[in-house]
């Protein structure tokens, strides 16, 4: 069975970008077909019923929702539109969709909480498209190493194996913390683990200086300071991360888990060895 995944996306985190890619890294999987409709980085509620319509069109066997701050009306209404459709519905989003999580169950919706991906330092006086760039690279990095991104794939294709399976299928409801995302990143080596979880945490709090200078602080002097400290602490996030990749990889110990075109998880730890499936 072929599984069609619906991905829509309003606004811009993190995670979405490079989301739909995570499942078929080698544009190889025969199992599943993906449709991503976006309105880049606008999230009112037009846009949600807009990409609602047209993600609907294609009858998505699972739909996967993300923006940030999924208790906002934009999300939240996109959300609604697709499971009142019968549509199976995953949320990724930030740590301010905590808020959203009693509704998100309520209405039968699965979640995925990335609590490290950090608003951006969204200031007129900061930021431009090659610092958004920059910080995105940062953030990707630190989501990667740390994790969090083989939490956010894994889920998925748990999703997709029992839809194939025609099970209904049992949709995630994960906050991905420090703790979940070290246990899923694959690192071996214990100092590797602590750089990553390090990088993870500082990733975390970066909101806590993007929110007080985009939303608190009033005087741009002063703002612009505290955005611009924001996109320094994921700098060396980043910087953490690949320390910790660069040590697993110093012992030839990188988990590498490519899909077959099947859409099995294939594994290996040596970097001359053929990937096998897993036990």
């Amino acid at each position: 069975m072929v599984v069609t995944i619906g991905f829509g996306k309003l606004g811009n985190i993190g995670s979405a970008p490079l989301l739909e890619l995570l499942l078929d890294e080698r544009a190889e999987r025969k199992d599943i077909e993906v449709r991503v409709v976006s309105c880049g980085a606008k999230m009112g509620v037009e846009n949600a019923a807009q990409v609602a319509q047209k993600l609907s069109e294609f009858k998505p066997d699972l739909a996967v929702v993300t923006s940030p701050n999924a208790s906002l009306p934009g999300p939240t209404k996109l959300r609604e539109a697709l499971i009142n459709s019968k549509i199976p519905t995953i949320v990724i989003s930030d740590s301010p969709a905590k808020k959203a999580i009693q509704d998100m169950e309520k209405t039968g919706a699965g979640y995925l909480i990335v609590e490290a991906d950090a608003m951006i330092g969204a200031r007129r006086e900061f930021l431009d498209p090659a610092e958004m760039a920059l910080f995105n690279s940062d953030l990707f990095k630190v989501l990667t190493v740390t994790g969090v991104f083989n939490v956010l794939w894994q889920e998925i294709d748990k999703v997709i194996q029992s839809i194939q399976k025609e099970q209904a299928p049992i949709l995630p409801r994960i906050v991905i913390n420090k703790e979940k995302a070290i246990e899923a990143s694959g690192l071996n080596n214990p100092y590797a683990k602590t750089k990553a979880m390090a990088a993870h945490e500082i990733a975390r709090r970066v909101a806590d200086l993007t929110v007080e200078g985009c939303f608190v602080v009033k005087e741009w002097e002063r703002y612009t300071q505290l955005v611009a400290a924001a996109h320094e602490m994921m700098r060396e996030a980043a910087r953490l991360a690949d320390e910790a990749r660069e040590i697993d990889k110093a012992e030839d110990m990188i988990l590498r888990t490519p899909h077959h075109d099947d859409g099995v998880v294939l594994q290996k730890r040596k970097l001359l060895e053929k990937p096998r499936k897993q036990d």
